[in-house]
């Protein structure tokens, strides 16, 4: 069985892994102003794997790599406020391949300018998110989402 991954907006693993980001909010961009314009680039990157091999019908650990734009940050996996959208990972129901669980990094806490008392957990630069995946016989081609708030 093999999955593949392709970097770009999109992402998916299949019995081939291709990876896709989704954007909940980007708050860091709020304005009319074009110093607040949106990003050109897609603030978190599908880094890799670009292909997994699974045994059928087996849970098999896969180490999901992403890296976050020079410059910005995201929500962690546990953000401090409610209000706050979490980083999630997830992949469309029926495409031969689920997540039988993901396990999440630590975030860094910050204060951003405009608020230093609040305390904001983030992701910046590269981090790695623990799946394990079980999938069905033959060669699969996913589109995976990572959900974040930036």
């Amino acid at each position: 069985m093999l999955i593949s991954m392709k970097s770009g907006i999109g992402m998916a693993v299949a019995v081939a892994l291709s990876a896709g980001c989704v954007a909940a909010a980007l708050g860091q961009f709020i304005g009319n102003s074009p110093s607040h314009a949106l990003p050109k680039t897609p603030p978190v990157q599908f880094v890799y794997p670009e292909q997994v091999h699974l045994q059928a019908g087996k849970a098999s650990a896969v180490a999901l790599h992403f890296r976050v734009v020079e410059g910005m940050h995201i929500n962690s996996h546990t953000p401090h406020e409610e209000f706050l959208i979490p980083t999630t990972f997830s992949f469309p129901t029926g495409e031969g391949v689920r997540l039988a669980s993901e396990n999440y990094p630590a975030g860094s806490d910050i204060s951003l300018p405009s608020n230093p008392m609040m305390k904001l957990n983030v992701y910046s630069g590269e981090f790695v998110v623990e799946a394990r995946m079980v999938a069905t016989a033959g060669n699969h081609l996913v589109n995976g989402k990572l959900h974040f708030q930036a």
